[in-house]
């Protein structure tokens, strides 16, 4: 496996911690104040995470796709890897508006 692979493998674990803190915290807040802000936030969250697990899985664990992707074209390993880096700091940047 090639290190765009890899660096993609990262970005979507580093994707799936920061969605399960940002889940906690709004799941707490819409618990607290019931807004529709703060469920709505909480299902990007939900959906994003399972989104980010399923790209996981295809990435390192189902045998056709984990051979399909690192047996590809480096162009589109660096553009799979872009993507979730981007995804990345975007939901960084998100993290840290929740937690300012």
């Amino acid at each position: 496996m090639g290190i765009w692979l890899t660096v993609a493998q990262l970005a979507i674990v580093a994707n799936l911690l920061l969605l399960a803190a940002l889940s906690y915290v709004w799941g707490r807040n819409f618990r607290a104040f019931g807004s529709k802000h703060t469920l709505g936030l909480l299902i990007f969250a939900a959906a994003l995470f399972f989104e980010n697990g399923l790209a996981l899985y295809f990435f390192s664990v189902h045998p056709v796709t984990h051979a399909w992707i690192s047996t590809g074209a480096e162009i589109a390993q660096i553009g799979m890897m872009l993507l979730r880096v981007f995804e990345l700091v975007g939901i960084g940047f998100l993290a840290w508006i929740t937690w300012d």
